[in-house]
């Protein structure tokens, strides 16, 4: 059986084959992409018809091989045929541009659809990740073993600022530009997109890891005293990070006790909220409404927002972070956790007190009820009693004490 391979050197396709007892190969001016695999798939594919049936003639097919000569065949004396065309190169790919040319074309066309965030951070793989590896080659010439080649070698690469290597969420972030950008330069250009087949590396699941309410009270006591509000509206409202530090007094309405979430802070830059859903009105329970009272009297002359430095500008995310959650975690011997699972905290804390599902997806910003379930619900005993004591109460208040048991013990009965 023979095959199709690619030449070390030159990245060039070649075929490799036995006739009469004898292993050939023989090059190709085809780059490795998957048409001219295709194509040469069938150009193999007619070679070993004819060796099993005594017809081939190696000229035919290779007119300027030396094997030729070995094997005693002289030159047809008929034209070449559209399969020797192919393999000499004639019928080779269309060119196409650079991959740091039309990287930098998809980019500008994408760029309008996303966030300042997310676009420093596409731009800033492309620019130190994707193009030094890739810049120089034309994109219909790279290849599904070129990909997994990077692939390979981002899983041994140190994460910035970490001792560890870069992870697998962190390694698919950056393939996905490299997919997009590939999959739009097949289609236009129309070459077969090498990221075929080629699936993203598996995430491990995230565990949520709320607070207890006996742990946010601690907290809220220690921490001090300008943070007080702070931690207070993260607990007890579910807003992400930069909600809460985007949020300012025009959208804090004490009247009908809502805050308007519309905007974000991310990387110090304002902007939109993540999706339309989290778009929401949260309703302030007496906790978050004597809270945002008290930061009123301190921030609303000096700033538009609710939380916010000396300056009156937003707070910074790592320096709460550094200076203020992390040593308060370490002085109350608490597990070091993201200020994230502040809002974690509350989607648990609403669940297991019985608050509405649909309710408490619409606080957090979620469209359905699923992802609560699916994320939330082992942390809530109503919802992860496995005793059957919650339908034993239903049913003796229904039916009756002796009706009850014989539906939940039909064993006694002889069943």
């Amino acid at each position: 059986m023979g095959s199709i391979r690619q030449r070390s050197d030159t990245g060039l396709l070649f075929v490799d084959f036995r006739f009469q007892g004898q292993r050939c190969r023989e090059q190709t001016a085809l780059t490795d992409t998957p048409a001219n695999r295709k194509r040469l798939s069938k150009v193999l594919s007619k070679i070993e018809e004819e060796i099993s049936i005594g017809t081939f003639n190696y000229r035919q097919f290779f007119p300027s091989s030396k094997n030729a000569v070995k094997f005693g065949q002289a030159l047809p004396d008929v034209a070449l045929t559209a399969i020797a065309e192919a393999v000499s190169g004639a019928t080779a790919a269309k060119p196409t541009p650079l991959f740091k040319d039309f990287a930098d074309i998809w980019y500008g066309e994408k760029e309008i659809e996303w966030r300042g965030s997310h676009k420093k951070t596409v731009r800033d793989d492309i620019d130190k990740r994707l193009v030094p590896q890739f810049g120089e080659k034309a994109v219909g010439s790279i290849t599904k073993a070129d990909i997994l080649a990077f692939r390979a070698d981002l899983a041994k690469a140190q994460a910035r600022g970490k001792k560890q290597t870069l992870s697998n969420p962190r390694i698919n972030k950056i393939l996905n530009p490299l997919r997009q950008i590939l999959c739009e330069a097949a289609d236009r250009f129309d070459f077969r997109t090498p990221f075929q087949n080629i699936k993203q590396l598996k995430v491990k699941r995230t565990d949520v890891d709320p607070f207890s309410l006996e742990e946010v009270k601690r907290i809220i006591d220690t921490v001090r005293v300008d943070f007080k509000q702070y931690f207070t509206v993260r607990f007890f409202t579910g807003m992400r990070t930069g909600e809460v530090h985007g949020l300012k007094w025009k959208y804090v309405d004490f009247d009908r006790r809502l805050l308007t979430v519309r905007e974000t802070i991310v990387d110090g830059e304002e902007g939109e909220t993540k999706n339309d859903s989290s778009q929401r009105d949260i309703q302030m329970s007496k906790m978050v409404f004597d809270a945002l009272k008290i930061q009123e009297a301190g921030t609303r002359q000096i700033s538009d927002y609710v939380f916010c430095n000396s300056e009156g500008k937003p707070l910074d995310y790592k320096n709460v972070t550094n200076r203020v959650w992390r040593p308060l975690l370490r002085h109350l011997g608490l597990k070091i956790r993201r200020p994230y699972q502040c809002r974690h905290t509350a989607a648990t804390l609403w669940l297991g007190a019985g608050e509405n599902p649909e309710w408490i997806a619409r606080q957090l910003g979620h469209t359905t009820t699923e992802m609560l379930f699916r994320v939330y619900s082992r942390y809530v005993p109503n919802l992860t009693r496995r005793d059957g004591s919650a339908f034993e109460r239903m049913l003796t208040a229904s039916l009756g004490d002796g009706q009850a048991q014989i539906v939940l013990d039909p064993v006694s009965e002889g069943v």
